[in-house]
């Protein structure tokens, strides 16, 4: 069951980075910063929540997983340059980072 929660998470997050990244992605990353800023909110309240379990196969594991994208980033911070790609990747480490942290705090204080 859990294996099917997860592509089934997925099968929705995946489609999203696609759209982003086509529509949000030029000569800066625009798209593949938003879809793993947003991915580590959503991961960080998940874990504030203290979800688990179904819920965290479908929403943690599936839908974040499919949503956000470490492969894409890396190559886009090594094409990036030494001055750019540093900067990129401090930049969507660093935010991703605080949005997580964010996410949990907001999470836990409502739960």
């Amino acid at each position: 069951m859990s294996a099917f929660l997860v592509a089934m998470g997925a099968a929705v997050g995946a489609p999203l980075r696609y759209l982003a990244s086509h529509f949000l992605d030029r000569r800066l990353h625009w798209g593949t910063l938003a879809v793993n800023l947003v991915g580590s909110g959503i991961l960080g309240a998940l874990a504030g929540a203290a979800v688990e379990g179904r819920w965290m196969a479908l929403l943690g594991t599936g839908f974040c997983g499919g949503l956000t994208t470490y492969s894409s980033f890396a190559v886009q911070a090594v094409r990036g340059g030494r001055r750019r790609g540093t900067a990129y990747a401090v930049v969507t480490v660093g935010g991703c980072l605080v949005t997580a942290t964010l996410g949990h705090l907001i999470a836990s204080a409502l739960t």
